[in-house]
């Protein structure tokens, strides 16, 4: 290399080195050029992400009240605790007093130490993640503890928590929540995109431990959930479950069941089950939980005799004052042998039911044809689903008429061979008190479907003028009376169906009627499932819950008494003068 050369390369490296810092500050500016101009969204992101949160904003859920605006399900506000695993693990001093307070007061020091080691198991386990709920739906008392500690990556939230006022009396009916609020059982199920709402979200700006300290901006504001009023009288609810269950722990019953309906429009004024359950700790035998009043189904026994004679009437068979002879107290029908309580000689028609003849109505029964027996039930509504929505509901068992044989027709007449729930009785009683109209139950306010033709009017009177004669003394269900009410109905007992045949002592009393007879306003339907000792017959066990549950219903509901001469007597008057 020569002199020149080397006195020049001093300088080719100066003039290199400035270029490469030059080009280095080139970039450098475009890049800040292209992000802080062209790309702005790169580096707000970044830094929001360091200082603003986007939490979301809980929706309260609607409230449930009853047809006079008695709450039955409201939403109170709770706080929920959850954490950010990768920021509380850099404490882990902190965990053990805050895995003391999400355990029950009171808990040995040896629980805690071994929750707050779960915990902590728990926390490193999930050390990659953001969010992990610790425990939801905690006591003001104890979510304030928790603020108290401010612990870095210990976060409250707020939620609604499902409050029942009414407990297990209306846990069937409505139903509940799980820890989301998202409905489960009941009415709560049933109309969950109603009640429920729509939650909202909103940025807030937090400090440098990550507590909230403004709310900067509001993304979408919760819409609450829309309210649902029942037809359920509150009061009415507390004295059927009331009445229901001191008659089921009297008779060392398996389970009941009460339906109490508006007789004119179909709506459901009480609907209770034993046993029940309570609807914030349902637990997890979830037999409790049945409404069995929509979900289970009975053989109804003699309940269903008014249906036939209903039939035989519609289709001119026979009058009220037809006689039927059921002497010498049972009749053999394809070698099988259907029989009476008693030798009840010659009857007329009106007397078949205030006795409860099996042998009257079968004969009277198969004067008809199967088609014609059959059309009358499936227009009273056996067979199908009420039309409630209620989950779970049942439409019961009526075989079609092409597939009975004689004896099934027979055993039909008088509550065997067809399957109900006791909604679906209730239902066929308001349609013979309410002059043969047919309406679906229901069990929200005002929502009453069309009344539908089922019978003639003049037949629906007149069977409801014959079980008016079921409740006197003459009658078996002389125990279902109401002072200063006349009321009609129908006592029902049947054998339960087991493996082989028919249980010689597991027996469904029943009831069904409705009242006051000369107006009927309430129908009322009284199923008692497996009652044990000596009193199993309808007209003993269901009739006198049916008196209890319809007497305080009269009250209630101020209807006025019908049953004047019962009334003069009552107060110490006689009739004309006398």
């Amino acid at each position: 290399m020569s002199k020149k050369s080397r006195q020049n390369a001093p300088g080719s490296r100066l003039y290199a080195l400035l270029l490469i810092f030059m080009l280095c500050s080139v970039a450098l500016t475009a890049r800040a050029v292209y992000l802080q101009i062209m790309d702005t969204d790169f580096l707000q992101g970044q830094g929001e992400a360091r200082y603003m949160r986007k939490v979301p904003i809980a929706s309260t859920r609607g409230v449930i009240t009853d047809r006079n605006g008695e709450p039955l399900a409201v939403s109170t506000p709770v706080e929920s605790v959850w954490v950010n695993p990768s920021e509380l693990i850099e404490y882990p001093e902190k965990i053990k007093p805050l895995a003391a307070l999400l355990v029950p007061e009171g808990t040995p020091e040896h629980e805690i130490i071994r929750e707050a080691e779960e915990l902590e198991r728990k926390i490193a386990q999930r050390d990659d993640r953001k969010f992990v709920w610790l425990k939801r739906r905690l006591s003001p008392y104890i979510a304030e503890q928790i603020r108290e500690l401010d612990i870095h990556g210990v976060y409250l939230q707020k939620e609604y928590r499902r409050f029942y006022p009414a407990g297990e009396v209306t846990s069937h009916v409505i139903g509940f929540t799980n820890i989301d609020d998202v409905g489960q059982e009941g009415l709560e199920l049933a109309y969950d995109s109603w009640l429920a709402g729509r939650p909202g979200s909103k940025r807030i700006i937090v400090d440098l431990k990550r507590q909230a300290i403004k709310e900067a901006e509001l993304i979408e504001a919760a819409v609450p959930g829309q309210d649902l009023r029942l037809s359920i009288d509150k009061r009415l609810q507390y004295l059927a479950f009331r009445e229901l269950k001191r008659t089921v722990l009297q008779h060392g019953a398996r389970s009941g069941s009460v339906v109490v309906l508006d007789a004119d429009n179909g709506e459901v004024l009480a609907m209770v089950n034993q046993p029940s359950y309570n609807p914030h700790d349902p637990g997890q035998d979830t037999s409790g939980m049945r409404n069995r009043a929509v979900t289970d189904v009975i053989e109804p026994g003699s309940v269903m005799k008014p249906i036939a004679i209903a039939s035989v009437l519609e289709h001119g068979i026979a009058v009220p004052t037809t006689p039927v002879e059921t002497s010498p107290g049972y009749t053999v029908i394809s070698g099988h042998t259907i029989r009476d309580h008693n030798n009840y000689g010659l009857l007329d028609v009106t007397g078949v039911l205030t006795k409860s003849s099996n042998v009257g109505v079968t004969q009277l029964a198969l004067q008809l044809t199967p088609e014609q027996m059959w059309d009358t039930y499936s227009r009273l509504g056996f067979g199908e689903a009420t039309g409630t929505g209620f989950p779970g509901e049942s439409a019961g068992v009526l075989r079609n008429h092409r597939r009975w044989r004689r004896l099934e027709q027979a055993t039909i007449s008088y509550g065997y061979g067809v399957s109900a729930t006791p909604l679906q009785l209730a239902q066929a009683y308001a349609v013979i008190a309410n002059g043969g109209k047919l309406r679906q139950p229901a069990f929200i306010q005002g929502s009453s479907s069309p009344a539908i033709s089922a019978i003639d009017p003049e037949m629906a009177r007149a069977v409801a003028n014959m079980l008016e004669t079921v409740t006197t003394t003459a009658g078996t269900g002389s125990r279902a009376r109401v002072a200063n009410y006349r009321v009609a109905g129908k006592t029902g007992t049947s054998h339960k169906a087991s493996t082989g045949g028919y249980a010689a002592s597991s027996y469904v009393s029943s009831f069904a009627g409705f009242g006051p007879a000369s107006n009927p306003r309430v129908v009322c339907v009284v199923v008692i499932n497996d009652p044990t000792g000596e009193e199993y017959y309808g007209g003993l066990v269901a009739a006198p819950l049916f008196s209890d549950v319809m007497t305080g219903a009269m009250r209630i509901l101020n209807i006025p008494p019908d049953d004047y001469p019962t009334m003069l007597v009552n107060t110490g008057d006689s009739v004309g003068g006398q």
